[in-house]
């Protein structure tokens, strides 16, 4: 008998990728301003500070036309 899987994969960002992250820790939108192997660096565009990470992301949803960045 199979069973229900849930399969995730890293997503492949690219440079000046525009996202929106949903969550506690990293929550909001950001332009992806460089990749690495091991880390992905995001830009705020409000403040335009940037913030370098190990690469989390898994892709959700893709929205197309849609409001960026959001205000709150």
């Amino acid at each position: 008998m199979g069973h229900n899987v849930a399969v995730f994969q890293q997503y492949p960002f690219t440079v000046g990728q525009k996202i929106r992250i949903e969550g506690k820790r990293r929550r909001g939108d950001w332009e992806v301003a460089a990749i690495s192997e091991k880390t992905v660096t995001l830009r705020c565009p409000i403040s335009h500070k940037e913030f370098e990470w190990n690469r989390f992301c898994y892709l959700v949803n893709e929205e197309i036309d849609a409001v960026w960045p959001q205000k709150d």
